[in-house]
């Protein structure tokens, strides 16, 4: 297993990850699939502050994880919402924890001092969400802090987004400025 920062040629593998989320789940909200261009294209415009890493297992990308910004107003600047995804044959092998744990390393090391998990869910699971994703953010240390309800349409049903937050570090008076 192999942890390293993404590359722009990655985006094709990346975005075989991520496609049959898009198709087959609500764990993402969006609709259809973005193109190898767009995906690129968001990659980038994350790369350019905020680590993205991709986990390789016999030199195959087998998932990977990012750090983006959780709102855009400066006080905001030492927060993140984070992502992960796994290809669908990964899970449960240990690779989300391993990813989400050098993510948070970097993120601390670059002074980001809160991490945001935004998680499609139902109270009761269906065939497009289950209370995976909640349960591997409660074992990494996140902790539930916010419901949305009904704030996602997939699948000809609602689906409500809850928000779990993690801190990195302490929040002292002047925190040390952001890499």
């Amino acid at each position: 297993m192999l942890i390293r920062s993404a590359k722009m040629e990655d985006a094709p593998a990346l975005l075989g990850i991520y496609t049959p989320y898009v198709r087959e789940t609500a764990v993402t909200f969006e609709y259809d699939v973005p193109t190898e261009a767009e995906f690129a294209r968001r990659m980038a415009d994350t790369m350019q502050k905020y680590p993205y890493l991709v986990l390789e297992d016999g030199g195959e990308a087998v998932g990977y994880a990012y750090a983006g910004a959780f709102k855009a107003r400066a006080a905001y600047g030492w927060a993140v919402e984070t992502t992960i995804y796994l290809r669908q044959d990964a899970h449960g092998k240990g690779y989300g924890r391993a990813l989400y744990t050098a993510l948070e390393e970097e993120l601390k090391r670059r002074h980001f001092l809160n991490a945001y998990a935004c998680v499609t869910w139902l109270d009761e699971e269906d065939e497009y969400v289950t209370h995976s994703s909640p349960r591997f953010h409660e074992r990494m240390g996140y902790r539930r802090c916010g419901t949305f309800r009904k704030c996602g349409y997939k699948f000809g049903r609602w689906y409500d987004m809850i928000w779990m937050e993690k801190w990195l570090g302490s929040h002292g008076p002047a925190p040390a400025p952001v890499e």
